[in-house]
């Protein structure tokens, strides 16, 4: 426990570089990259796999289960301790202590009957070894050196042998679980040295390696110090360019207003221009072909003025003909449009102005904010840059100041002293378990001598045994089997209560322990009884808080510190350090966040040297919307270009009108109509189509109609489209002049909280790092885990269990080998007396010469084998 309170001390410092603070405002700032904290790994796996050995110890946990099915006695246990009876003589007779002793013996019922039965047979068995030697010597109980002869004799006797050796069968193994169970002990012990001072040097490596996770956590405040200088030197583009696009959600729109009514400046006099010559295009080309179209008529007329159209034949084709004559004239006549130099004069005045200059002047005024941000903001951020460099001393010179190297000395000398403790108690240790080995192995080969000692008599007797031989007349072999059974039987008699002393005391010791200890620390369990409020200590509701902090109100539980080390956190959470030392009182960002965020705060950044568009931007916009292209009559110019050009397909008309010229009878009427038809295509070919062709026409036509439309959606409530370009550069104007400060403010405080961030970033992941990296104590749960589940419960406790009960399974065995080994001898020895017989009648005939009831001892005749006598040969 000292130990654990000095390496809490230890992490108590350690933590003392962090801090935490709660930001007013979270911004996401760039993730920063503070690596990982150096780690050693531990060496020490707190498991231990028995190995083949370990099925033994299932069977013995599920006896144990049969022996005690119970569930861990939480609410006993609890009330035993806190009641503490036992004090006084009266105690016990208190009601509810004789309720507990109650549930108490209810709960080790399992025990009590099991080591009952076994003092039981303590007693007994030495107790019925006395009688039954004191009865054979009166030749009683066996004794008696007569066999009677039995027709199922044969029988009996291999059922006494089979059983007998079904018996010694079990006291083998059970010996051999006993013996294995002590070489796993011993095995184990001696390997123990590797995993104590595998302990030792995690403990050693947790200690050592603090030092450097410390120093790096600290150093690593330069990427924090370095994030936050690398925005400082960047203030323009991110300070300044945050300004700007705030600004710019307004600023920009008017802007691009302002551009494009340029641009449409620009396009309006390019549609001014392409109507004017457009029309004067169309004007010249359609006179040009009125002139001809006139021409070509007149001489169609005159040739139907002709005597020949007189004719009954012709006067119907010629009416015909003339009375389409006025179809040869064209549809659309662009000469009474009105023209557009008076306004294209004044858009040319408009533009001797560069509109668009003035307007990217407004931009690049605009665009230079990161600038004017950077120019304004020097003095100041070098005030904060000689901040952040004083924050990093400080912490520098905080951490020197601890006294860490003083701690980690002191721990290292008291676990070197340990350490060496250990080391030269340990071969005491290894020397005890030797002594404890050879008593268990004198135990086993007492059972062994009673084993070898059936089975020599089972094979000396087996082998043998002469079916003809008469039980007087059996060999010396058959005889000495029947000896060492009886001598198996002797030796069971002195052992085996010694055996059973040795099997009660290990059961219950170790029964209970695996009971009481092994199984609810595996599930936790045990932990939650020593959580229990004022159970350890009547004053204090938690036990391990009031030790450490002498505040037992603090919740700090066995079972959280556990887990807690268990899962390698760090020592500094996993014991809530923070009662004994708070963190947050050293480093506290808001120490130094304060200056930093003050400074940020008296940023002052003006931009009323920015103009968007001066007055002469704005006076030439003016000037445009008066320029009187609204007054242009658009509706004329419309009606004019859908128009066709002539009112008649000229093509179509001349193929009518040869082929009206058909119909006329053969001569010079026909030819004459004949070739006007001609001319009509002649001038269709030479006038219409190559002017097609060459898209003269067509090409004014379509840029006459785009040109057109485009100066009415322009000329559209264009007086309130330019104020309205004009009141958004204006207000643009004035939100940079007056309100920009709102808004500088508004970022300026983004800014400082993202720079605060990095501070957070850092503490938040200070805070990780003490919580689950630095100081990680697993070594204080692999101490635990190899005192309690390796050392107590999987090298001692097994092994002890699994001896008592081969070493138990042997000793009960031997009662039915006794009672068996009796029966057999009987078959196997030599006897004295045997049964006699009458040939004739085949009945046991009384001797009364030989005064023993009939029975014929071969002493008294001189003869070694049985004469079996009839009355009439006798007579």
């Amino acid at each position: 426990m000292a130990v654990e309170l000095c390496l809490l001390l230890l992490l108590l410092f350690c933590g003392s570089t962090v801090s935490e603070v709660q930001p007013i405002y979270k911004p996401p700032p760039g993730t920063l990259d503070f690596g990982f904290v150096p780690a050693k790994t531990y060496d020490t796996g707190a498991y231990h796999e028995p190995g083949p050995i370990g099925i033994l110890f299932k069977i013995v946990h599920a006896f144990l289960y049969l022996v005690q099915p119970n569930p861990f006695p939480q609410d006993l246990i609890r009330k035993v301790a806190q009641q503490k009876f036992g004090n006084t003589q009266g105690d016990y007779q208190k009601p509810e202590n004789v309720v507990l002793t109650l549930q108490a013996i209810y709960y080790e019922i399992g025990f009590i009957v099991s080591a009952a039965l076994g003092l039981l047979f303590i007693l007994l068995l030495p107790l019925v070894g006395l009688c039954f030697c004191m009865c054979r010597c009166c030749d009683n109980c066996g004794g008696e050196m007569h066999q009677r002869q039995k027709k199922n004799a044969d029988c009996q006797r291999s059922c006494f042998a089979t059983f007998l050796f079904v018996a010694s069968l079990i006291i083998s193994v059970g010996v051999l679980c006993a013996y294995a169970a002590n070489q796993h002990l011993t095995s184990q012990v001696r390997g123990a040295k590797k995993l104590v001072n595998s302990n030792f040097k995690d403990l050693k490596v947790f200690l050592n390696d603090t030092p450097a996770q410390i120093d790096y956590l600290v150093s690593q405040y330069n990427t924090t110090k370095d994030k936050a200088l690398s925005d400082l030197n960047n203030v323009g583009p991110l300070l300044g360019s945050r300004v700007q696009e705030q600004l710019g959600k307004e600023v920009r729109p008017a802007l691009d207003a302002a551009l494009t009514m340029a641009g449409a400046i620009r396009e309006t006099k390019e549609a001014l221009e392409n109507v004017s010559v457009s029309v004067e295009v169309l004007q010249e080309g359609t006179e040009r072909l009125h002139a001809n179209l006139t021409d070509v008529k007149m001489h169609l007329s005159n040739t139907l003025n002709d005597s020949a159209c007189s004719a009954a034949q012709a006067a119907s084709t010629c009416n015909i003909i003339r009375n389409s004559l006025n179809q040869l004239n064209i549809n659309a006549n662009f000469s009474g449009l009105p023209g557009v130099s008076s306004q294209l004069a004044k858009v040319n005045d408009v533009l001797k102005i560069d509109l668009s200059s003035l307007v990217q002047k407004g931009y690049a005024a605009f665009n230079d904010t990161p600038d004017l941000v950077v120019n304004q903001t020097k003095n100041i951020l070098s005030d904060i840059k000689n901040v952040l460099e004083s924050i990093g001393s400080n912490i520098s010179s905080f951490t020197k100041t601890l006294p860490v190297q003083k701690i980690l000395a002191d721990l290292t000398i008291y676990l070197t002293q340990s350490e060496a403790y250990v080391q030269d108690y340990f071969p005491v240790v290894e020397q005890y378990d030797f002594y404890r080995w050879l008593g268990c192995l004198i135990l086993c080969c007492m059972v062994v001598l009673i084993v070898v000692f059936y089975y020599l008599g089972l094979l000396c007797g087996t082998c043998g045994y002469d079916k003809h031989a008469s039980p007087t007349t059996r060999g010396c072999i058959s005889n000495t089997g029947g000896n060492f059974l009886m001598a198996g039987v002797g030796f069971s008699f002195l052992f085996s209560w010694v055996l059973m002393i040795v099997v009660v005391l290990t059961f219950v010791t170790g029964g209970n322990v695996e009971k009481l200890v092994c199984e609810p620390f595996e599930d936790k369990t045990l932990f939650k009884v020593l959580d229990t409020p004022y159970l350890l200590n009547q004053h204090w509701k938690n036990y391990l808080s009031g030790m450490l902090f002498k505040n037992p109100n603090i919740n700090l539980t066995f079972e959280k510190v556990y887990s807690d080390c268990k899962e390698n956190k760090g020592i500094y959470t996993s014991l809530h350090l923070e009662h004994l030392f708070n963190i947050n009182e050293f480093l506290n960002v808001s120490m130094y966040t304060e200056d930093v965020a003050l400074r940020i705060e008296h940023i002052q950044i003006n931009l009323s040297k920015i103009i968007l568009l001066d007055e002469i931007g704005k006076e030439n916009l003016l000037n445009f919307s008066s320029s009187g292209i609204d007054g242009i009559n658009f509706g004329a110019y419309l009606t004019e270009i859908n128009k066709s050009v002539t009112k008649v397909d000229l093509l179509s008309f001349a193929n009518d009108l040869e082929a009206r010229a058909d119909q006329l009878p053969k001569g010079a009427l026909e030819n004459a109509l004949k070739g006007h038809a001609n001319n009509i295509r002649m001038i269709h070919n030479q006038q219409v189509v190559p002017l097609e062709q060459a898209m003269k026409y067509v090409k004014a036509r379509s840029t006459l109609n785009q040109s057109i439309r485009l100066l009415k959606r322009t000329s559209s409530e264009l007086m309130v489209k330019v104020k309205n370009v004009i009141s958004a550069v204006n207000a643009a104007q004035l939100l940079i002049n007056n309100n920009a400060s709102l808004v500088i403010v508004q970022e300026t405080k983004k800014y400082m909280d993202t720079i605060v961030g990095y501070f957070e970033q850092y503490i938040d992941w200070v805070k990780e790092s003490i919580a689950m990296e630095v100081a990680a104590c697993k070594p204080i749960a692999n101490v635990i885990d190899t005192a309690v589940d390796i050392f107590l419960c999987s090298y001692v406790t097994d092994s002890v269990n699994t001896f008592w009960f081969g070493l138990g399974g042997s000793s009960i065995f031997l009662i039915p080998a006794i009672i068996f080994a009796v029966k057999l001898s009987k078959y196997y020895r030599r006897m004295d007396t045997e049964d006699v017989y009458d040939d004739v009648e085949t009945i046991p005939m009384k001797n009364t010469e030989n005064g023993n009831n009939g029975y014929h001892k071969e002493h008294l005749y001189g003869i070694h084998n049985p004469v079996i006598t009839s009355s009439v040969e006798q007579w």
